[in-house]
């Protein structure tokens, strides 16, 4: 038995008290709603206000019109993270029949579980998808088994946020494009401005603590756009002993060793909204929240700085969350109407005004439905613009502690220089290697 599942057992100890009630709710009866009964279905989306803003208005607007299929929205039970509660409803046979808050990186983990059903049972399933998602982007959604546990609902594509006036303070009217135009304008972007001998702004900042999902927003999409939309993994095995991953390391140690970046965790607020960075690397998410706390800051988005040899677009990592269905429910194809609902254009738009994130559809800019929503929102284009080159996580084994590796040898490499980009590289890859093995 593999340590993720050993964990997941574990985790129902410590959470059963919060699941003990959804456990109750999944106890429904088995007949359709050709029964005459009504089917109740439970439904759990992200914990955060905008997402569960939205869950509620869609889930008010399908119980008045489906009165014999009804769901019951419920927030996710708190806890260090969602994967670790999924974890634990699967092993506890708690879960809902409906989440939205797929993160692809745990797929392999649920299915092995048994947790999820393959959605492509359905017969319109490639018909619903390759209507809003082109195929190039629901490809890699795809299970080593062929099968589709997931559907592509949205993405949040890390790109790089400046602060335009600072730019503009030091004679810099346009975003670096790659890696030396970042270092040329981080030299001018990084200064004392009191005259005390100490550094009052910065080129930019990353979290360097050695968590790994802060490597999501660092290393990883600097990775997926230095190698032209290369992920970690090639055909289920460690693919990312190469220059482009030296080139990332190459790129931060640089930034710290010159100064560029501090090397230090904020703890007084966050340093872009309190204009002590010019740069920020985020998702969309980061616009509502600038024009909400800093509506003084004028910003712009760009891709990320790629290597000086880098030719043709830019990748980035998309930050996907996905909805899947759970093998504990007694309706599966009730509950793959609700799906079907969740993603409807219409709906897709609100996803757009209310939580600021993107739909993985491959009509934003062309449909008229969403030309309103992008008029009154120009920075969103940025990111509807990047959604079609995106790369997800690989759905391997333990991707967590193969990133808690990778940030390792990022705080080593990156941030101390204790190590070189090349023996970062290396370590992270034997190390990915083991994880794996042991996993078989």
């Amino acid at each position: 038995m593999s340590r993720g599942i050993v964990r997941s057992i574990m985790l129902v100890i410590s959470v059963c008290t919060l699941l003990w009630w959804t456990g109750c709710s999944n106890q429904k009866s088995p007949q359709g709603s050709g029964s005459g009964e009504v089917v109740e279905l439970t439904y759990w989306p992200a914990p955060n206000p905008q997402e569960m803003q939205l869950a509620d208005t869609l889930v008010r607007r399908w119980n008045r019109t489906h009165p014999g299929i009804q769901v019951r929205m419920q927030s996710i039970p708190v806890s260090q993270s969602t994967e670790e509660v999924l974890l634990a409803a699967i092993a506890g046979k708690t879960t809902p029949d409906v989440c939205s808050n797929i993160w692809p990186g745990a797929l392999h983990e649920y299915t092995r579980a048994g947790g999820l059903i393959a959605l492509d049972q359905f017969s319109d399933f490639d018909s619903i998808a390759l209507a809003r998602t082109p195929h190039d982007l629901l490809e890699p959604f795809r299970s080593e088994n062929g099968r589709f546990y997931q559907i592509p609902w949205k993405t949040n594509p890390v790109m790089m946020f400046y602060n335009v006036r600072m730019f503009e303070e030091v004679g810099i009217t346009k975003a670096p494009r790659t890696y030396s135009e970042f270092f040329a304008a981080a030299k001018k972007l990084t200064r004392d401005l009191d005259g005390d001998g100490q550094t009052d702004v910065w080129a930019g900042e990353r979290d360097i603590r050695p968590i790994w999902w802060q490597r999501l927003f660092d290393f990883y999409p600097f990775y997926i756009a230095a190698s032209g939309g290369k992920t970690l993994f090639k055909a289920g095995e460690p693919d990312f002993n190469d220059e482009d991953a030296k080139s990332v390391f190459m790129f931060f140690q640089e930034c710290y060793m010159e100064n560029y970046f501090p090397h230090t965790y904020f703890q007084g607020g966050d340093p872009f909204l309190l204009e002590k960075k010019a740069t920020h690397f985020a998702g969309p998410w980061e616009v509502a929240t600038l024009h909400s706390l800093a509506p003084h800051i004028r910003f712009d988005v760009a891709p990320l700085p790629v290597p000086d040899r880098h030719t043709g677009p830019v990748y980035t990592y998309g930050d996907y969350k996905n909805i899947g269905v759970f093998g504990t429910t007694k309706h599966p194809h009730e509950a793959w109407e609700f799906v079907k609902y969740l993603m409807l254009a219409e709906h897709d738009l609100l996803l757009l005004t209310i939580t600021n994130q993107v739909p993985v559809r491959g009509d934003l800019l062309t449909n008229h439905l969403f030309s309103e929503y992008f008029r009154q929102n120009p920075k969103m284009v940025r990111f509807a613009e990047q959604a079609i080159s995106t790369r997800g996580v690989d759905a391997a084994p333990d991707l967590k502690e193969i990133l808690d590796a990778i940030s390792q040898v990022y705080e080593s490499c990156a941030v101390y220089g204790k190590v070189t980009p090349a023996e970062a590289v290396d370590g992270a890859f034997r190390r990915t290697q083991m994880i794996v093995k042991w996993n078989k």
